[in-house]
């Protein structure tokens, strides 16, 4: 690519402006801070320019919730644009290519030129929006803002000029010529596309309540903001031990449960008796229908100390009561067994389907070749359903800070002595909410806490699989 070190120059510049100048100057300070109320001694802690990484200090010191989302979302539009510059730097020195000739690289260029222009333009937005709310002139965008604006988007028209030349030359349309020629099947994709922004993407505007000191008076734009102070409760709550129980639980449950179920999957598919197949099919996939307060039910009756079904079997054979409900060495594993028993014939059924599509020809002609029944599953029943695995712990590994509420909350209920061994997020959350009635904010901050880890496991679990078995990856 013709003079490709304009692009990656233009880029490292961008990079540079974003986190070491001010984009926003503060001017007329005394009317400003008149009118938001600021103290002599909150005054000290404002400055002259804020740059849009330390934007939000302003909003809490002042404490201007109404501006915090619009400084939330300037922070991510600055932090994406960072990350797309930085890569297509990278990429640029490295020349890593993907496809015909320099098309990848030049669309990860147009994409982080075109993240660049649109978070100066959010800022400058933000000026005028900040202004018309304190009715004054109190913010001016930098120079820098200035800057970013006009180098992007010369940079992105330059990016654009090369990359038609590009297409051309291997006779590759665009996104606007796919459009014309599929437009049809883009139509029908517009009800999917409301659907999911109405009912996924427009929700996590509520992840702002995780920096916020939500009331109903001001509501969620206006409440006070509280920067990370939501995540610094958490983490002087046991973070870590909240984190290790959490994710433990689930690693067994997801390792433990997958094997099982693969393995009655197989035994299933095995069992040649029809009467016997649907029966045992039928009783390992019942357990999955029985309510967790019934099971609850269960199983007080036959842990509890006075008059439990355990109990009293011991003390019929001579032997000294155990009190199950006050120590909890006993319940990782109690818990892991009900969960297993509870979930093995449901996901079952995925493996089993698995094994059910596989040829049957191809194990006659393993038969043939004088292959056991175990080199039959090893070689031809294991290698078909690793995808099917591969694609469910993936799913999995998604949501392994989000723990099994219901079980853990029936099973333990407020039982405090057995919490450090069996306490996780979604109980510990759950407490925090029924004893705080508006603590709306610090269980935010646990799900959005709980989203970025289950976030950055599947991104980690996904590129591994990628490496190894590219066909198999979700992405």
């Amino acid at each position: 690519m013709k003079n490709k070190w304009i692009s990656g120059v233009s880029a490292l510049f961008l990079v540079l402006l974003l986190p070491f100048f001010n984009w926003i100057r503060v001017v007329n300070l005394v009317d400003l801070f008149s009118r938001i109320g600021v103290t002599k001694d909150m005054a000290k802690d404002l400055l002259t320019g804020y740059n849009l990484y330390n934007l939000l200090s302003f909003v809490q010191y002042a404490n201007q919730g109404v501006l915090g989302l619009f400084a939330m979302v300037l922070l991510i539009l600055a932090v994406a644009a960072i990350y797309f510059n930085v890569a297509f730097i990278i990429r640029s020195l490295l020349r890593l290519k993907k496809g015909k000739g320099e098309l990848s690289l030049l669309s990860a260029g147009k994409c982080a030129f075109l993240f660049q222009f649109l978070t100066a333009i959010a800022t400058i937005v933000f000026v005028v929006f900040s202004n018309v709310h304190f009715k004054m002139t109190g913010f001016l965008p930098g120079v820098p803002v200035i800057l970013s604006a006009v180098i992007s988007l010369l940079a992105y028209i330059y990016i654009k000029v090369l990359e038609k030349k590009e297409r051309d030359k291997y006779r590759e349309h665009g996104l606007w010529v796919e459009l014309k020629k599929n437009w049809v099947l883009f139509v029908m994709l517009i009800p999917t596309f409301v659907y999911f922004m109405i009912n996924n993407y427009l929700p996590m505007l509520g992840v702002y309540f995780a920096f916020t000191s939500f009331n109903f008076r001001d509501g969620l734009w206006s409440s006070p903001f509280t920067g990370f102070k939501n995540f610094e409760f958490l983490i002087k709550a046991d973070l870590f031990r909240l984190t290790k129980n959490t994710v433990l639980y689930n690693v067994v449950f997801i390792g433990v449960g997958n094997v099982l179920q693969i393995l009655f999957a197989i035994l299933v598919s095995r069992v040649t008796v029809k009467w016997f197949k649907k029966t045992s099919q039928t009783l390992m996939f019942m357990p999955y229908f029985v309510s967790f307060v019934i099971l609850k039910v269960i199983v007080y009756n036959v842990f509890e100390y006075q008059y439990g079904l355990i109990n009293n079997m011991v003390t019929s054979f001579g032997g000294e009561r155990i009190d199950f409900y006050n120590n909890p060495s006993y319940w990782p594993f109690l818990i892991t067994f009900f969960y297993l028993w509870k979930n093995i014939g449901y996901g079952m059924v995925v493996y089993l389907a698995t094994i059910m599509g596989i040829d049957n020809e191809i194990y006659e002609a393993a038969r043939v070749d004088g292959a056991n029944d175990l080199q039959q599953i090893w070689y031809i029943t294991l290698p078909h359903i690793k995808p099917t695995f591969i694609i469910l712990l993936l799913y999995a590994l998604g949501s392994i800070m989000k723990g099994q509420f219901e079980l853990f909350y029936q099973l333990i209920g407020n039982n405090g002595v057995l919490f450090n061994a069996t306490d996780i997020f979604d109980t510990y959350v759950y407490r925090i909410t029924m004893t705080q009635p508006l603590s709306i904010g610090l269980g935010t901050a646990a799900g959005l806490y709980q989203s970025l880890f289950g976030f950055l496991i599947i991104v980690l679990v996904n590129y591994v699989v990628k490496k190894r078995n590219p066909e198999y990856a979700l992405f």
